[in-house]
């Protein structure tokens, strides 16, 4: 029963608050009810009409009236503070999963400011702040991320209680929103299917660089590098763990195979994320390869970028 009730609520805010990048809010779109000190405030009236009443004394008929009066007043006054404001949505950057998700959104003010407007995603706190008369404000929202994928935060609430607190006027705000939430990165060794360990004696391999021979010197072990490449006698001697740095070899490039790690499918997702991170940090060209997904070996932001987004939405229905 109940939830036949939210389908129906939730088709019914489609068509009377259909989703839109920018939307500005109207005498359709906005409601407007008594808060609880309002309600209070009603029934306070409500005594003292009788008590007036009941005494027929002159001065709680006009007290009575005159608080009535301002109750209406403020009925006004409060929808006026949220009508004509409009929001739009201001996109924001792509997360981990377990980080928070930050939502831009602008807000403009047309020929009055707005007070206290408050908005967020309950039941978390909403945030208040104020627009000034034609102005535009932007404001920062989080929402936790705790899958991978596009994160939709759904409808924004949007409410004012400007400037007694007896009414609160409100409207939930589809503005469209989507944010890429990449896979959490879980550091891990990177297997040598994975990873192809190219044999500077191999037949058929050839240097990238020219005038270089195949080893290059030494360098800091990562986690990753090859073990055969370690040099035990700097490790012998206390110079710490060094591996043995070769030039690239042209036709044999490093690659994340998805179907060479071992897991479930998060865990295989966010072992590639960590060493899509680590190998774009340290300047070394890989290549991506998922079930239906293939990238080509690369290197830079574009290239880090584009891998990342492959993880997040792998398996999702275009």
């Amino acid at each position: 029963m109940i939830a036949a009730l939210r389908t129906h609520w939730e088709r019914w805010q489609a068509r009377r608050l259909p989703a839109a990048a920018r939307v500005q809010l109207t005498q359709r779109r906005i409601f407007i009810v008594p808060t609880r000190v309002g309600a209070a405030f009603g029934l306070a009236l409500m005594l003292m009409l009788l008590a007036a009443i009941n005494y027929q004394n002159s001065l709680a008929y006009g007290l009575t009236f005159l608080l009535g009066a301002l109750f209406i007043v403020a009925i006004l006054h409060t929808y006026r503070n949220l009508a004509g404001l409009s929001l739009s949505a201001a996109g924001g950057p792509a997360v981990f999963v377990g980080e928070q998700a930050r939502f831009r959104v602008r807000l403009e003010s047309d020929e009055r400011a707005h007070q206290a407007i408050a908005l967020g995603w309950p039941p978390a706190p909403l945030q208040a702040l104020d627009v000034p008369e034609r102005g535009v404000v932007e404001c920062e929202l989080d929402r936790p991320a705790p899958r991978r994928g596009w994160l939709r935060p759904g409808r924004l609430r949007v409410e004012s209680r400007f400037p007694l607190g007896l009414l609160v006027a409100w409207s939930w705000v589809d503005l469209n929103q989507a944010l890429l939430v990449y896979p959490h990165p879980q550091e891990g060794e990177l297997p040598l299917s994975a990873g192809v360990d190219v044999d500077p004696d191999e037949e058929g391999a050839r240097r990238a660089g020219s005038g270089a021979d195949d080893f290059q010197g030494l360098k800091d072990y990562q986690p990753g590098d090859s073990k055969r490449r370690l040099h035990w006698k700097a490790y012998s001697r206390g110079q710490g763990l060094l591996v043995k740095d070769f030039v690239a070899l042209s036709g044999r490039d490093l690659w994340l195979d998805f179907e060479a790690l071992e897991g479930d499918v998060e865990e295989r997702l966010s072992l590639l994320c960590h060493w899509v991170l680590k190998l774009s940090e340290r300047q070394q060209p890989f290549a991506l390869r998922l079930p239906g997904v293939q990238l080509a070996a690369d290197i830079g932001d574009n290239h880090r970028e584009a891998c990342l987004r492959a993880l997040a939405l792998y398996g999702e229905r275009p």
